[in-house]
This record gives C-alpha cells, sequence and structure tokens, in this order.
C-alpha cells in the first residue's frame, strides 16, 4: 500500500498544577485557540477545546506520525510559555504533569464535542476529581490516586 492512512480519535484532559483555578473567563477563549493551533502545527486536527478554570479538555485525531505524549508535551510546554506572557494571564503558572487520554471511536465524536461544549454547565455540580474519575471508569482506566493528583 503506497499511502499512509490513520484516524485516531482521541479526547486529552489535563489539569493545572494542583487544580489552581489559573485560568480566567477571559483567557480561555484565546488560549483554547492557541491550543488548536499549537496541535494543527503538529500535524494533528483539534476538533474542540474546552474547559474551566482549573483543566482543558481536548478533543483530536492525532496525526499518523504523532505520539501522543508529544502532542501533550507541545501542547502544554508552548502553552504555558504562551499563558505566562498574555496581558492579565497567571504570571506563575504551570500543568499538572500528567495527563490523560482516551481512545474514542468515530461514533462517539459528536457526543464527545458536546460533552467539551458543556464544561462550564457540569462544573457547577461536580469537581474536576469528580469528573476525573468519571472519565477514568468510562474509559475502564483504574488508578493508583496516589499519584493522579499532584
Amino acid at each position: 500500500m503506497p499511502q499512509s492512512l490513520s484516524r485516531i480519535l482521541v479526547h486529552v484532559v489535563f489539569s493545572t498544577k494542583n487544580r489552581e483555578p489559573s485560568l480566567s473567563t477571559s483567557i480561555r477563549p484565546p488560549l483554547f485557540g492557541y491550543l488548536a493551533a499549537v496541535g494543527r502545527d503538529i500535524d494533528c486536527e483539534v476538533f474542540r477545546v474546552g474547559g474551566v478554570a482549573d483543566h482543558v479538555h481536548l478533543a483530536i485525531d492525532l496525526g499518523r506520525t504523532v505520539a501522543i505524549a508529544d502532542f501533550v508535551k507541545k501542547v502544554k510546554q508552548t502553552s504555558s510559555i504562551w499563558l505566562k506572557e498574555q496581558p492579565g494571564g497567571p504570571r506563575h503558572f504551570e500543568w499538572q504533569a500528567g495527563y490523560g487520554s482516551f481512545s474514542v471511536g468515530q461514533s462517539q465524536l459528536n457526543a464527545l464535542l458536546r460533552y467539551i461544549d458543556r464544561q462550564e454547565v457540569r462544573h457547577r455540580k461536580e469537581t474536576f476529581q469528580d469528573e476525573y474519575r468519571a472519565l477514568l471508569a468510562r474509559y475502564g482506566t483504574t488508578p493508583d490516586e496516589r499519584y493522579v493528583w499532584d
């Protein structure tokens, strides 16, 4: 086969360091745009970015030559620097060390996009920790909680 093709849909989620509410409502829209642009620059389609003050979710199509760890490292590193340079942005900002990445089927993509779009509504009643535990359970992952929260 002379052509290499892939379609690897992934739900990526990561938090601010210690779940600090560092992402103000005014910084989120440009941050989400920035995260999408960085992803596209490394040949990943970014369908949606959303989140609240202490974490973000991304729905992506992972580029066929990109490892998920490289994708997350790049978006976290560059966005951390970018955030600190923004007027009104957090001066002492860090993302958490880890992340979650979960495979999604094509038939689940629209539901994931709606899920990301409804983050602000969801987090009026649910903490990030509770949401993340539910995501881990939904995707069949059992972590050692001693190492999940940093």
